[in-house]
């Protein structure tokens, strides 16, 4: 991939421990959120320059990546297999996160004896979170997927047109022959531009982060939970249920474990909590598991396509907040009414963005199409939507690690040896060989220690 150091991205200097510093800035911005709520809602550009600053590279950096794959391969049959056995895993692995959802909620009951009454609710807040961004259909958003000119796939959010459009070009790369070459060679060096535009911009994560925490904590303050912490805390328990049981089910099929995954993913979790976007760490995301041991054709296609249609996270969301509206309003749902709210969902989840409050508005548009909940209700989940966002990306982004591992091993591109040795599960990566060194002598001087002068010598 262009601009890979997989040294760099997987063992930075002492200098440079990102991840340290992005905690310093998650821990100072609650406090500041705690104790100064007023001055700390101001630090919110803070949070948001940085992610747009991240989200500006995504684009360029996927084509890049993903052109010069697909033209170094050479094989487009392999390309296309490996998008068929990546599909189909996501769908596989989101039914069963929609699953576990809507299990656990039906377990804890969050929303039994609220008894509110959706007649009675204040949408204003609501219509102002959902206005103007409305959820797609499942078609539409494949629809979507083809740009309505050239340059407009990298103006707009969406990363799937800036994947299509890399696999047309990249295709056309490999079918140039010679000629092909050579805006091969220059494209690879321009992606490793970007990379070195991303590690500058890498740097001001600790300060993104800081800006993000402090407004989430100072805007909704910890009095905000109320009586909805038990579907909070329910949340991030079933999101660590699935990570552990779910996707280490997985990691352990691979031959790897998931705990040493996430220790390996440690700053990107880090960024990705302080931002609640899975998206302000998709480019590392892609070097790290490249230097992992993943097949580069593989991690090109699977991780920004998962960006779209992996979403564990969201998968999770949809399904609890759903029935804990039901439950909040007491709206009776009978088997057929949550199947076909689980069919919606796995086609609403696919269309998700994978940005903080993507889900909520998902959440909205299912609502509205099932028409069996009223829409109204989720004016109820306002409070802590925010502070579930994080969870949602976390497991976002780990599920497309380990999709990206599940498809390389699938497809026979997984160096698993490497793998448990980076991850620190195997035998430790060799040192390099450190010689004695050697005695130059001078050509004119004595041919062997017998002639060299002695200390006791006379000149």
């Amino acid at each position: 991939m262009a601009g890979i150091d997989p040294e760099a991205a997987t063992q930075p200097p002492a200098r440079d421990r990102l991840y340290v510093y992005v905690l310093t800035g998650i821990v100072l911005g609650a406090l500041f959120g705690w104790l100064d709520p007023e001055h700390a809602q101001e630090m919110k550009p803070l949070g948001d320059v940085f992610v747009k600053a991240i989200k500006m590279l995504i684009a360029p950096i996927v084509f890049t990546a993903v052109a010069t794959g697909i033209a170094s391969a050479g094989d487009l049959k392999k390309v296309g297999r490996v998008g068929l056995k990546a599909l189909v895993y996501f769908e596989v692995m989101t039914t069963v996160a929609l699953l576990i959802g809507l299990l656990v909620v039906h377990l804890l009951q969050p929303g039994a004896g609220i008894h509110a009454d959706a007649s009675s609710m204040d949408t204003t807040q609501l219509d102002a979170t959902t206005h103007g961004r409305e959820a797609q259909t499942f078609v539409q958003h494949l629809v979507g997927i083809v740009p309505d000119s050239f340059l407009g796939a990298f103006v707009g959010s969406e990363v799937l047109p800036v994947l299509f459009l890399a696999c047309l070009f990249g295709s056309a790369l490999a079918g140039m022959g010679t000629r092909g070459k050579v805006v091969l060679g220059g494209l690879d060096q321009i992606g490793f531009v970007f990379f070195k535009v991303l590690g500058i911009v890498m740097r001001a994560a600790p300060f993104g982060a800081f800006g993000a925490m402090a407004y989430t904590v100072g805007h909704f303050g910890i009095e905000s939970l109320g009586n909805l912490m038990k579907l909070m805390l329910g949340f991030y328990a079933t999101a660590l249920l699935f990570v552990f049981f779910g996707l280490g089910t997985v990691c352990a099929i691979v031959g790897v474990k998931i705990t040493s995954l996430l220790r390996y993913l440690k700053d990107e979790l880090l960024i990705v909590l302080g931002t609640s976007s899975s998206e302000s760490v998709l480019p590392r995301l892609m070097d790290k598991m490249t230097a992992l041991g993943c097949g580069p054709e593989v991690v090109r296609l699977v991780v920004p396509t998962g960006y779209s249609f992996n979403l564990d996270g969201t998968s999770i969301y949809l399904t609890m907040a759903a029935i804990f509206v039901a439950q909040a309003l007491d709206v009776e749902l009978s088997l057929g009414d949550e199947l076909a709210l689980l069919a919606v969902l796995l086609l609403t989840s696919k269309g998700a963005a994978a940005v903080s409050g993507g889900g909520f508005v998902t959440l909205a548009a299912t609502l509205q199409s099932t028409g069996t909940i009223p829409v109204a209700g989720l004016s109820l989940l306002l409070g802590v939507d925010r502070f579930m966002s994080e969870a949602r990306a976390l497991t976002n982004m780990v599920g497309n690690a380990v999709a990206t591992l599940a498809v390389s091993k699938w497809e026979g591109q997984l160096d698993v040896e490497l793998a448990r040795r980076m991850l620190g599960d195997g035998p430790p990566l060799p040192s390099p060989v450190v010689r004695e060194p050697q005695i130059v002598r001078d050509p004119s001087g004595p041919a062997n220690d017998d002639e060299a002068p002695r200390s006791g010598d006379a000149p």
